[in-house]
């Protein structure tokens, strides 16, 4: 009944994705200061056990379950009910909860890349309460208009892996989050350890082939196009970034290469498996360029969006988006749609009113709701807790000599 080898690669694919989520910490834990390290990774951790619960919950059955042609599902599937284990989804013949855990490690890390833009700057129980709303009504909405069957995928909008879905609106939602908090009072050395840097950096390009080859749901010729596509994405923007740096700042920068391909991995990710590798290169190129000068632009702002949140995620997943209406091509996935550059100027100015109308709203809602909950209780956290994060909120600490 169930296609064992297309069930196995599922289970690897879930399980690289879940791996993300502790890359991400890793990643946003080196670039903070040795103070502050515990509570950025913290927030990427709890996103892995309240993520699920919500899930459990409710998650599931809004993003998949009814509301056809809509902007969200209902309540059928609630705590699971009626998810049959012996049921099959999909053609490639995998039991349903495999997509429901698969899909879950999607949810998991979407608003765990919102929080490093505000790094020492929010406290723990705000956040818990902006991580639920957020996914209740930014993540769950975006899963099932592009991937449940709702608006978007009905008007022909196409998001692979998660351009919109992941990382525009996650990029947006920093930055409105940026713009609520303000900048941070406390001068931080960063980062602490670029090593961790390294390590989250690997971690997240490993999890990054289960991320986006694992999106066409089983083993064919489109799940080899779309994990080459992300590996030559990556490895060009890296270059790029590493490239212009070295250009206009006289040395080659470590983190600059991993911030690079961090940015090349996200902007494939709505395309990879619907362009050619050709495509993928110019992707990358473009995504190095881009986002490298997006950072410089907030840079010059004074916007104190701390790990580049926005210009990386938000800037690459969009410019995802942008790019798929004009390379993506049917000769590649027969499922896709051809590009700007191959007569589909219908399809692009999709792709492009989605990624703009996504961006509005999880701007507008982030800051909405950031507003709201700060009536309830302070979000923003005291200067004297700014300075020593971990020890002031959770009273550990990451080292035993600061």
């Amino acid at each position: 009944m169930f296609d064992t080898g297309n069930t196995g690669f599922m289970l690897l694919a879930t399980s690289l994705v879940m791996l993300m989520t502790p890359g991400l910490a890793f990643f946003y834990g080196g670039l903070v200061g040795r103070k502050n390290v515990l509570s950025i990774m913290m927030q990427s951790y709890v996103s892995m056990c309240v993520t699920t619960v919500l899930w459990y919950v409710c998650g599931y059955s809004l993003c998949f379950s009814g509301g056809e042609g809509g902007i969200i599902g209902n309540l059928d599937m609630a705590f699971l009910r009626g998810v049959d284990p012996m049921a099959p989804f999909g053609e490639g013949k995998i039991p349903l909860i495999v997509f429901v855990a698969y899909q879950m490690m999607f949810a998991i890390i979407t608003p765990a890349l919102i929080t490093g833009a505000f790094t020492n700057r929010v406290r723990f129980g705000p956040y818990l309460v902006f991580l639920v709303l957020w996914l209740l009504f930014v993540y769950f909405p975006f899963a099932h208009m592009i991937w449940g069957n709702g608006l978007l995928a009905k008007w022909g909008v196409l998001d692979f892996a998660g351009g919109i879905a992941v990382h525009n609106i996650a990029g947006m939602a920093a930055l409105a989050s940026v713009l609520f908090v303000g900048r941070r009072r406390v001068a931080d050395a960063v980062p602490h350890s670029i090593p961790l840097v390294a390590l989250g950096t690997g971690l997240l390009w490993f999890g990054w082939y289960g991320f986006n080859a694992g999106s066409e749901l089983r083993v064919d010729s489109i799940t080899a196009q779309a994990f080459l596509n992300t590996d030559i994405a990556a490895s060009f923007a890296g270059a790029v970034w590493l490239l212009l740096a070295w250009a206009l700042d006289r040395k080659p920068n470590f983190v600059g290469l991993l911030t690079g391909a961090v940015a090349g991995l996200a902007t494939i990710t709505p395309a990879a498996g619907y362009v050619t590798v050709s495509s993928a290169a110019l992707i990358g190129i473009a995504a190095g360029v881009v986002c490298f000068l997006g950072v410089r632009l907030k840079n010059r702002l004074k916007l104190d969006d701390a790990l580049d949140v926005w210009g990386v995620h938000g800037l690459g997943g969009a410019l995802g988006i942008v790019l798929l209406g004009v390379l993506g091509t049917t000769a590649v996935n027969p499922a896709g749609a051809d590009g700007l550059l191959h007569g589909g100027s219908a399809f692009f100015g999709k792709q492009l009113v989605a990624v703009l109308a996504s961006s509005v709203y999880a701007f507008g809602f982030t800051y909405l709701m950031l507003w709201v909950i700060n009536k309830f209780m302070p979000v923003r956290t005291t200067e004297k807790e700014e300075e020593q994060l971990d020890q002031m909120l959770h009273g550990e600490v990451a080292y035993d000599h600061l």
